[in-house]
């Protein structure tokens, strides 16, 4: 199987407030970039919302036979995709204290759409420490942010080769 990498940040300004996500996919020798800014989010929301939106582009480019690795900074990503989410659906959409599960919509429709890009592909969920130099995860934090500020975001897709955006 071929590999891709996806990084996914998020980003909200005042939590809640005004936010954005990003996303970078590396693989098969190509490179895209995806991000959005919308309003009135949490950060965690955001968090979400790039991994769902990843997922989804998976589906739309129809890529099949691959091994995506999903890397986020978030552990509240990560944590919920690679262990909560499965007792979570058992209970209910409650946590282990019995309170609701935050963001529930946010989390099935990853769910939903990860157990479609399964069908055809392997995904893991990865942490990746944040703001400790690595390029794609500091450029999702880039777009994330820089959408959520209103910056005018230049997104790349073409040749991994030609990609010569990085990280401020």
């Amino acid at each position: 199987m071929k590999e891709l990498a996806i990084y996914t940040d998020g980003s909200s300004l005042g939590n809640p407030g005004v936010g954005g996500w990003g996303a970078v996919f590396v693989g098969n020798k190509q490179a895209l970039e995806m991000g959005e800014k919308h309003a009135d989010v949490t950060n965690n929301q955001m968090e979400l919302l790039a991994v769902y939106k990843a997922l989804e582009e998976i589906v739309d480019l129809g890529i099949r036979d691959y091994v995506i690795t999903v890397h986020s900074d978030s552990m509240y990503v990560v944590n919920g995709m690679n262990e909560w989410i499965y007792n979570w659906q058992k209970k209910n959409w409650k946590k282990s204290d019995g309170k609701p599960v935050l963001n529930k919509d946010l989390w099935e429709d990853i769910q939903r759409v990860r157990e479609f890009v399964e069908i055809e592909n392997k995904v893991l969920f990865q942490h990746v420490k944040a703001h400790a130099g690595h390029v794609y995860n500091e450029r999702a934090d880039d777009i994330a942010r820089g959408l959520a500020e209103g910056e005018d975001i230049m997104l790349f897709s073409g040749k991994e080769s030609d990609y010569t955006i990085r990280a401020e």
